[in-house]
């Protein structure tokens, strides 16, 4: 968060008189809080366009408190997708570039000890959302829609910090 964005956010939670939220300033994969202190962590579309997904998933697991819930929503894609999409920083900074496979993402949440896991796709993008995507990213779209359509995902996923740890 920069601190723009925090200025903003107190001013709303004043505004909305909430007096148990707090507002940190920190990075996803160094977030500002003790070990075993929160219920729930949340993230909406951010780990993607994290450099480092393994430590942004062990610093999640490190601050839940035992039986603690992962919930997020990001950009996960189903199967492979063109290295030129890959490497485009407008793609990356698009959200889709960065983005991990479902497996992926099982694989780096039973890493870092989660259990309970699940991806729920809550939107295929379709030839037209890819068009729209690939047109802003300066590749030839018509060339790259068909190859990446449907193959980009919105999905929930949960999991799990098991009792005991």
């Amino acid at each position: 968060m920069t601190d723009e964005m925090l200025a903003l956010a107190a001013a709303n939670n004043r505004k909305a008189g909430v007096a148990n939220v707090e507002f940190l300033k920190g990075w996803i994969e160094q977030v500002p809080l003790a070990d075993n202190s929160v219920d729930v962590f949340i993230s909406n579309c951010v780990i993607n366009l994290s450099a480092d997904k393994d430590r942004v998933l062990r610093e999640a697991f490190r601050v839940l408190k035992p039986n603690g819930r992962l919930a997020v929503s990001d950009v996960v894609v189903r199967g492979a997708v063109p290295p030129n999409v890959r490497r485009s920083m407008e793609l990356w900074a698009g959200c889709v570039a960065g983005a991990l496979t479902e497996d992926e993402y099982r694989g780096k949440l039973t890493a870092a000890g989660f259990t309970d896991i699940e991806l729920e796709t809550t939107r295929v993008y379709d030839i037209e959302d890819a068009c729209a995507f690939l047109a802003q990213s300066g590749l030839d779209a018509d060339a790259l829609a068909p190859l990446v359509k449907g193959r980009v995902t919105s999905a929930f996923v949960r999991a799990r910090k098991p009792v005991g740890c």
